[in-house]
């Protein structure tokens, strides 16, 4: 976890609902998936579950680091503290590099 103040950072609203409501869809897809596996499913069926888990993760990240970009970067970008639009900028940079690994 980072050190830095998030009070600051700008509330979300309905943006965070909607990847509330999709985390908990995927929450239920996940437990489908670890029956799918207690019952002995055929692997190929479970692989095939777990990509479109993968795939709707990744739609709740780029749909919150979107968020992310049009709030908080921005304000940083048009901010007067330098180091803040390091940081801000770093961390982004950081997500990208988590992103690609495998």
């Amino acid at each position: 976890m980072h050190e830095h103040d998030h009070t600051t950072h700008t509330r979300h609203g309905a943006h965070h609902e909607e990847a509330l409501k999709r985390l908990k869809t995927i929450e239920g897809h996940l437990r489908g998936i670890q029956r799918m596996l207690e019952e002995d499913a055929y692997c190929i069926d479970i692989l095939r579950q777990i990509q479109a888990v993968q795939a709707a993760l990744n739609k709740v990240s780029v749909q919150i680091l979107g968020e992310h970009l049009n709030s908080c970067v921005i304000t940083a970008v048009r901010g007067d503290d330098p180091q803040e639009r390091e940081r801000v900028l770093q961390e982004i940079s950081d997500v990208f590099a988590a992103m690609t690994k495998v």
